[in-house]
């Protein structure tokens, strides 16, 4: 989330013009939780937010979107068409690769 939920809140009752207590009394609620609200000295539930906000006629819209943790999942299912003695090898020429490429000198009893 880009902005704090204080400050949704305080940028949404601004551009509709409310003070905070008329939103408060809109709310059943007052004037010092809106504050509270506003100046993030207190973690509103999604649930509040929204309301407090379609309150003022607006729609608080949450998504989830995919991260991109730099893998490439083709290389993954790849993978798992292996079978296991074929995994265990590709795993074993990985690390020796890695090993190959490593700047610490090589331990006795490893493969060069």
């Amino acid at each position: 989330m880009d902005q704090e939920p204080g400050t949704l809140l305080r940028e949404a009752r601004i551009r509709h013009g409310l003070s905070q207590e008329r939103l408060a009394i809109r709310a059943g609620t007052t004037q010092s939780a809106i504050s509270r609200i506003e100046q993030d000295r207190g973690s509103p539930t999604v649930k509040t937010l929204a309301e407090l906000l379609r309150l003022m006629g607006e729609d608080l819209v949450l998504k989830l979107e995919p991260r991109d943790a730099g893998i490439d999942p083709t290389l993954i299912d790849e993978r798992l068409k292996m079978n296991e003695a074929e995994r265990l090898d590709y795993g074993i020429s990985f690390a020796d690769q890695v090993i190959e490429m490593s700047p610490l000198p090589k331990r006795e009893g490893w493969k060069s």
